[in-house]
């Protein structure tokens, strides 16, 4: 009941803000929500995700003068990686205070495989310097797959792609206490299983970069 309470709580506030949020960047975003919604709005990130750890490493949304800070320099990030990695896609999450960039995993592996192709490497490495640029942040990788094969098997699989990324991008010079790895298997699908292009929207590799601790103290002081 508390779980459920909670989300509904977030989805009143995501209700009554996406009207005025709808073309903002995350910067304005970040300044038009207040701190008191956060908790509510990352718990429901983490149940939306499937998975309670994203909202615990989200958090609350900053909001006010604070969050505007965090969102002007996600807002940065967003900007070069759209610029930057073409086989990326970027979206705001928690009101502009974090990211999400998602790759399809034809794009990094070759099927049932784990390890990264060669020409794949280059956009991971696209990414990582964009990451190295930005060091006042976490950075969430999340393996996905279909529902195609055993679910033992796909859970398996999406928490070796999402490590063989970690560990390349630690390879290439991201530090290692910046980043952590999960496989979701088949257990979080964007789109329908039962077609050929849904299950292809559906094996993926899912970056969340988020403020790290640094950071939301500096946006602190600007209040």
């Amino acid at each position: 009941m508390k779980i459920k309470a909670l989300l509904l709580a977030a989805l009143l506030t995501i209700a009554s803000i996406m009207p005025a949020c709808k073309n903002m960047t995350g910067t304005q975003k970040g300044a038009a929500i207040g701190a008191g919604s956060g908790a509510a709005i990352g718990a429901l990130i983490g149940h939306a995700a499937g998975n309670t750890a994203i909202g615990a490493l989200i958090g609350g949304a900053v909001g006010g003068v604070s969050g505007a800070y965090i969102g002007k320099y996600m807002d940065k990030q967003k900007k070069e990686i759209q610029e930057t990695v073409p086989n990326a896609k970027v979206e705001e999450i928690n009101n502009g205070e974090a990211l999400k960039v998602t790759f399809d995993s034809k794009v990094l592996f070759d099927v049932n495989k784990y390890d990264l192709k060669d020409a794949s490497k280059n956009a991971v490495k696209q990414l990582a310097e964009i990451i190295n640029k930005y060091p006042d942040t976490y950075v969430q990788i999340q393996g996905h797959t279909d529902n195609t094969g055993e679910d033992a098997y796909n859970m398996t699989l999406s928490q070796k792609r999402a490590e063989a990324v970690m560990h390349y991008a630690i390879s290439i010079g991201v530090q290692a206490n910046r980043l952590m790895s999960q496989g979701m298997g088949e257990t979080t699908p964007i789109a329908d299983n039962k077609t050929v292009d849904g299950r292809t929207q559906n094996r993926r590799v899912e970056f969340y970069i988020v403020a790290n601790d640094k950071l939301k103290q500096e946006a602190a002081k600007q209040k």
